[in-house]
């Protein structure tokens, strides 16, 4: 599990987007924290801690307002166009033994038997997983073992190992890994296959066989 990540948050006053600038250039982030029927306070955290934060792979943050520790869930993150820095964060309060819906990500383990040699490609369908787990014990990720994977083999969700309390949602026959046969790549239309016969030269006569400007 990853640690516990702490944040302190400062309430601030209005809205908009001038307002939201101008705390991005003090390198904090506008961010709203809700839930468990408790008034919903408007904050900012720091950009820097926050990003080191969700790229270490944190889903529960504890969040200090005003001396006050509470935990939340990062629920949305609001990026710029290019994916690098976090315009705004959603957090909603849970307790520690509350079980939540997180995304996690899937890490392989090992090589794939089927794929090896060229004989098979790996495919990875799923990349993240949907799971439920205590506030506490979000896992920072699901490990999958492909060292017996051969050609033409899949692992299912239903067929992960998973720590405990922890239980995947959604369809338990998705394919998160397998291992597909090679296809043969189709010839062009119109080439000629190695091995095979020379096309025959038609001359500007159009009659096989008779040299250009040959007489008749």
């Amino acid at each position: 599990m990853a640690e516990t990540v702490e944040l302190t948050a400062e309430k601030r006053e209005g809205r908009g987007t001038r307002l939201a600038e101008r705390l991005r250039k003090q390198g904090k982030v506008p961010a709203v924290v809700y839930g468990h029927k408790q008034e919903t306070l408007s904050v900012s955290v720091s950009h820097e801690l926050l990003l080191a934060a969700v790229r270490q792979g944190a889903r529960v943050l504890d969040i200090k307002v005003n001396g006050a520790v509470e935990k939340a869930q990062i629920k949305e993150l609001q990026w710029d166009y290019l994916g690098k820095d976090v315009l705004h964060v959603d957090l909603k309060r849970v307790s520690a033994d509350e079980r939540i819906e997180v995304e996690v990500r899937i890490q392989l383990k090992g090589i794939a038997p089927g794929a090896a040699g060229g004989a098979g490609v790996l495919d990875q369908p799923l990349h993240v997983l949907r799971i439920e787990c205590l506030a506490i014990a979000v896992p920072d990720f699901i490990p999958v073992n492909i060292g017996e994977l051969q050609l033409e083999q899949a692992i299912h969700v239903k067929d992960l190992k998973f720590p405990e309390g922890v239980v995947a949602v959604g369809d338990p026959d998705a394919i998160v890994v397998h291992v597909t046969a090679v296809k043969a790549e189709a010839t062009p239309a119109g080439e000629v296959l190695p091995g095979g016969s020379e096309p025959e030269v038609i001359t500007r006569t159009g009659k096989k066989g008779e040299e250009e400007g040959e007489e008749k």
